[in-house]
């Protein structure tokens, strides 16, 4: 009997590959937003009851940084209490949990790339959501994995990515933030890894628990646009500033410094994703 996967969030960019690459492994049931309203949590409730899945994948989540600082309910509530909503429900019907993090429940202070057992410290209310979902999942499930990554890009819905392919072909100047270090990593190679990982793990081949998850190396957003012109747009004749963060003040404190070490993945589950501009370049090419 084949198993059967909840996936929630199917339409947004991790979620929307993550249909693809979980279909092989079961029967992937994936309720949009007009099927399920994910903060009527007793309907989430008995939805999960019903459909009794082996395996419940979250990709939903609360996205938008800034306005965050002024939706804080809004956030927590998709970012925290949909989270522990589903621990809850994974744990009573002993069924695994896979959630997604990111690398903003960091400050950016440290020089060198952050391992999973580093303290998290988030510097805004989107952070501060993440990290409060992730400790509400530990401390009631015990078959999880929580993945955390960085800087999603993809070929789907509102995304760095596409953003700037717009406007750079929009205007003639673009002025991008040069100050603020972290790793691009495409939806498609996020959703793989996330299969992969799912199918290692209920065969007894590596441990439950936080990974990081993210391409390999860094690059600044100016070093991201940079490399998105040159291969997207090689005729562009934009021309690119690199700014300091100070100069483009947003309502979310970024941290300077959001690279995450992949050791785990790799030693558990014998993962690695491509360094950054390899995997965007492999990205491009489906445009």
């Amino acid at each position: 009997m084949r198993r059967k996967i909840l996936l929630t969030g199917g339409n947004g960019q991790v979620g929307w590959e993550l249909q693809r690459t979980l279909a092989p492994l079961g029967d992937v049931y994936a309720p949009t937003r007009q099927q399920l309203d994910l903060s009527q949590h007793d309907a989430l409730r008995s939805l999960i009851r019903e459909f009794r899945p082996q395996w419940i994948v979250n990709a939903a989540a609360y996205t938008a940084v800034d306005r965050a600082e002024e939706e804080r309910e809004c956030a927590f509530s998709l970012n925290h209490l949909v989270p522990q909503v589903l621990a809850e429900e994974a744990e009573q019907l002993g069924s695994v949990l896979v959630h997604f993090s990111t690398d903003y429940v960091f400050d950016g202070e440290q020089a060198t790339p952050y391992v999973e057992s580093d303290q998290p410290l988030p510097l805004n209310v989107y952070g501060e959501s993440k990290w409060a979902g992730e400790m509400a999942i530990s401390q009631v499930c015990s078959r999880y994995l929580i993945f955390r990554t960085s800087w999603v890009y993809g070929l789907r819905g509102s995304n760095f990515l596409l953003t700037m392919l717009r406007l750079a072909q929009e205007r003639k100047e673009l002025s991008i933030v040069d100050d603020q270090v972290g790793a691009p990593t495409w939806s498609r190679m996020i959703a793989e890894a996330t299969a992969l990982s799912l199918l290692k793990v209920s065969e007894g081949r590596g441990g439950w628990g936080t990974y990081h998850l993210t391409s390999q190396e860094s690059t600044s957003w100016y070093g991201f646009v940079k490399e998105i012109v040159a291969l997207a747009l090689p005729d562009s004749s934009v021309k690119l500033e690199p700014i300091p963060t100070s100069q483009y003040p947003l309502p979310a404190v970024r941290p300077s410094y959001s690279c995450l070490d992949n050791n785990r993945l790799k030693q558990e589950f014998g993962i690695v994703l491509p360094v950054w501009n390899k995997a965007l370049m492999l990205c491009v090419a489906d445009l």
